[in-house]
């Protein structure tokens, strides 16, 4: 854990780290400088200080673990429509929670409407939600929600607390570890748990070529985000037995420096991990055309064009569309690949979809032990073709309907 401390025979006690902290969580007292519980580790005190006479100093305290049980999982909205990375969180939390004997809680923070959709979680055998509901919670802000979500965790004590790895949970995650001076590993694709409730956290690293299985042994909440489709959707039960708890939201949880002055509802692009048909262009699609053709398949298809770590390195498509462990995890219904190779950093982030057709000239290929249809052939032959079935059916349907 991180600390600031205070050097006494250097402080002139000057008052410019107090007045430079944004968050009024220092003050001068007899003694010298003291820290109050608002600091956020935000470092502005040890840049401003003349004397550097404060320091973050290192401290590993155990605490006691037997104080600190069960999952709470942060349930984001996204157009006061609760995220599907959540579910596949519950789902996988109630796997751990079996092991360890814990219950899988939820917190849940928004404006109107965020309580109904709290009662939705208790049908996937959620055993508590905390709703923070507010008018002034509609849009995400990190200050407040880091305010909101830390209540929750003071007040539970969850061993563990999982957050989905989007946009906002990548915000939300590492402001809410830096609160409780505990560990954080980000972009995780398994998780297990450990007699002790050391939660094994697993996560792509060095580029995707090793898998690092990481424990936070001495501190607690150990914080996780976890990739978006790389757990199962947990089910829904029969007879949910959860309850709903309504939290009070405080004028202090509401406070910020960030002003929400209007905002717009773009069209929503579905993203590759939310796609049913992919074709990717792998190194054997290597130039223009072979991409050209990977992309008219994907359209005559109705899908989305991705693509392989290397294609993306040689400019060919950006990180969005890459799909391995430095990439996108996906599982869609139909999957092409094109010239795929079929290393195991791009097959491990493949291998759920239900239907997976691999094209590639190299009978030995390692994509073609992963693949349900294998076709030993050059891609640029096959690859026309295919568009051209595709394009006859869609105009077969198309007839048909009119008929």
């Amino acid at each position: 854990m991180e600390f600031l401390t205070f050097d006494k025979d250097i402080c002139t006690l000057c008052g410019q780290c107090v007045d430079v902290c944004p968050f009024g969580a220092l003050k001068i007292e007899k003694q010298g400088i003291t820290v109050g519980d608002t600091c956020r580790m935000c470092g502005l005190c040890v840049r401003q200080c003349p004397e550097k006479a404060i320091h973050f100093e290192q401290k590993a305290n155990e605490v006691d673990k037997e104080q600190w049980k069960d999952f709470l999982i942060f349930a984001e909205q996204e157009q006061q429509e609760i995220h599907p990375v959540v579910f596949e969180l519950i789902g996988e939390a109630g796997k751990l929670a079996k092991k360890a004997g814990y219950q899988v809680n939820c917190v849940i923070a928004g404006g109107e409407g965020t309580q109904a959709n709290a009662r939705r979680l208790l049908q996937y055998g959620v055993h508590r939600v905390y709703v923070y509901e507010h008018k002034n919670l509609e849009y995400f802000r990190a200050d407040c929600y880091t305010d909101v979500v830390a209540d929750c965790i003071a007040a539970t004590r969850p061993s563990s607390v999982l957050i989905g790895a989007t946009e906002l949970g990548r915000s939300l995650a590492p402001r809410l570890s830096t609160r409780f001076h505990t560990g954080l590993t980000a972009d995780c694709t398994q998780l297990d748990i450990k007699e002790n409730s050391d939660m094994i956290q697993i996560r792509p690293a060095f580029g995707g070529n090793i898998m690092a299985q990481i424990a936070i042994a001495k501190s607690r909440p150990q914080f996780a985000t976890v990739r978006y489709r790389v757990m199962d959707r947990a089910q829904k039960v029969e007879e949910p037995k959860g309850e709903v708890i309504v939290c009070p939201v405080n004028e202090k949880m509401l406070s910020s420096r960030i002003e929400v002055l209007s905002s717009e509802i773009l069209e929503k692009k579905k993203s590759l991990e939310e796609e049913e048909i992919i074709v990717v262009a792998g190194r054997g699609a290597q130039s223009e055309i072979g991409v050209s053709l990977c992309r008219k398949l994907a359209q005559a298809l109705g899908g989305q064009l991705a693509f392989t770590r290397p294609m993306v390195e040689n400019g060919y498509g950006d990180t969005a569309h890459q799909i391995g462990l430095s990439g996108r995890t996906v599982r869609p219904k139909l999957i092409i690949t094109c010239g795929v190779s079929g290393a195991i950093q791009f097959t491990s982030c493949m291998n759920q979809s239900e239907c997976i057709v691999a094209i590639n000239q190299n009978p030995e290929a390692q994509i073609f032990k992963t693949a349900h249809y294998c076709i030993t052939d050059d891609l640029y032959q096959v690859v026309p073709r295919l568009t051209e079935l595709a394009v006859r059916r869609k105009e077969e349907e198309k007839d048909g309907l009119s008929l």
